[in-house]
Order: structure tokens, then sequence, then C-alpha cells
């Protein structure tokens, strides 16, 4: 009985080991009800439950990507008879490179297998984002984010942050579908903190799109996602900006 419970033990730390598998994987993300992008890549390593792999982008923890990979049979949790493995994944963890030491990856990401098909939300919002629920069936289930959860500052940091409502010259530049960079605006701050920013603009940005923000003035290179775009009381455009990886130095 106890070489039975050892063996069952072993297999389950086996199945949970991390694989180094460098196989190409292409990777799906709709950012916004009208924009997407895919980017072919490589895994680093791989479980039956997650992988890992590099991008030439940003994303952030909480957001469902879509990977197909010739995995083999005894990695998968279904479709064992299909020549390319779908599933939906979820960002867990995402660590910024140097892209010019890594061959143009700007992102080492880190996803948990979640299933076949995503959940009606991520339909109506693709910018929804994500936390692990219980597992099922080998794999990790979802449930919408809790307020704050999933933001590089909590709830109550955010509270107690203050917003200095300086006018700081910036450039923002917008992520395209290939990787670079699409658009490009000179702007100015209306409030700014070490992990946000309300900016003016004239651009047509949705909630979920990543841009980056440039100052020269404060030698400040910051990856940025749109949590919201309003017009103001003047008839002015602001998007609402939240820093990931990195801080503004005020």
């Amino acid at each position: 009985m106890a070489d039975q419970e050892k063996k069952s033990t072993d297999k389950s730390l086996r199945l949970r080991e991390r694989i180094a598998l460098s196989l190409p994987v292409r990777v799906r993300c709709r950012e916004s009800p009208s924009h997407e992008w895919v980017e072919m890549s490589r895994l680093v390593d791989v479980t039956p439950f997650g992988a890992r792999f590099r991008l030439k982008r940003p994303t952030e923890i909480g957001r469902l990507l879509l990977l197909t990979v010739a995995m083999p049979r005894q990695l998968r949790c279904f479709d064992y008879v299909e020549d390319q493995y779908r599933v939906w994944s979820l960002v867990r963890n995402v660590k910024l490179l140097d892209a010019l030491k890594e061959k143009g990856a700007l992102t080492e990401v880190g996803v948990a297998f979640v299933g076949k098909r995503p959940p009606r939300s991520f339909e109506i919002n693709p910018a929804q984002r994500y936390e692990i629920g219980t597992p099922k069936s080998g794999l990790w289930t979802l449930q919408e984010e809790s307020t704050g959860a999933l933001s590089e500052i909590s709830a109550a940091e955010k509270r107690s942050e203050t917003r200095y409502a300086i006018p700081t010259e910036v450039t923002v530049d917008v992520y395209s579908e290939n990787g670079t960079f699409s658009h490009s605006e000179t702007t100015v701050t209306e409030n700014i903190s070490p992990h946000g920013a309300a900016i003016f603009t004239a651009l047509e940005l949705e909630e979920g799109r990543f841009v980056r923000l440039q100052s020269k003035t404060h030698a400040a290179d910051v990856i940025a996602v749109v949590r919201k775009r309003r017009m103001g009381a003047d008839n002015i455009a602001r998007l609402h900006l939240e820093f990931i990886g990195g801080e503004w130095p005020v």
C-alpha cells in the first residue's frame, strides 16, 4: 500500500515538474473589442498545467491568451488526437526583459492552462482580468478578478497614494498588431503618481490597450495599460493609465 502511494506521489510530482521543451507556439491575444494580435514564439518550459515563453510585446497578470502548440499527447488534458493543442491560458506572471539583450523579447510570461474555451464574460469584454479558481479535470478554473486584486498596487494603496497635478510633457507610443508602434502622441499629464497617470489625449484607445509612456525631462520610460478613456467637462479626452512593471519617478 505504501509503495502504491509513493508511486502515485512520484507520478504527480513528475507531472508538475517543468520540462524544458522549445516547441513553436502561436500566441493570440484580444486586448480590446477591436484590437488583437498574434505572435509566434517558442516555449521555454511546460507542464500539463502551464507553460513559459517570451513575447516581443507587453501583457499583464490576469489576461487570457490562446496558445496553439504541437504539444506531446502525454502533456495534454484534452484533444489528444488533434495535431495542434489549442488551450486558453491565464497570465500568472510577467517578467520585463531588456529587448536589446534578449533578441527583441520584451517579456517572459508564465501562464496556467484553463481550458478549451474562454468564459462568456471574455467575449463581452476581452480586457477582463481573471484569477485562478479551483482546479477541475486537471486544469485550472477561472473567476473574475476581485476589486484591486490583480492591480500593480492594492486598492488601499491606491486610496493613500498621492496624485500630483503636474502638467508633465510625455510621449505616448501605442503598440500595434505586429509589436511595433502604430501611433505616437506628445501630450501632457493632468495628474501623475508612481503607479499611474491621467493624460490629455486625441488618441482613440479602448480599455485594455498597451502603450509606452516616456519623458525626456524625467528620464522615464514605462509600459502602461489603458484602464479608462473619458471625456472631461472641457470636452478634452483623458486616458487613465496604470503602469506595469515599473514606477514613474515623482
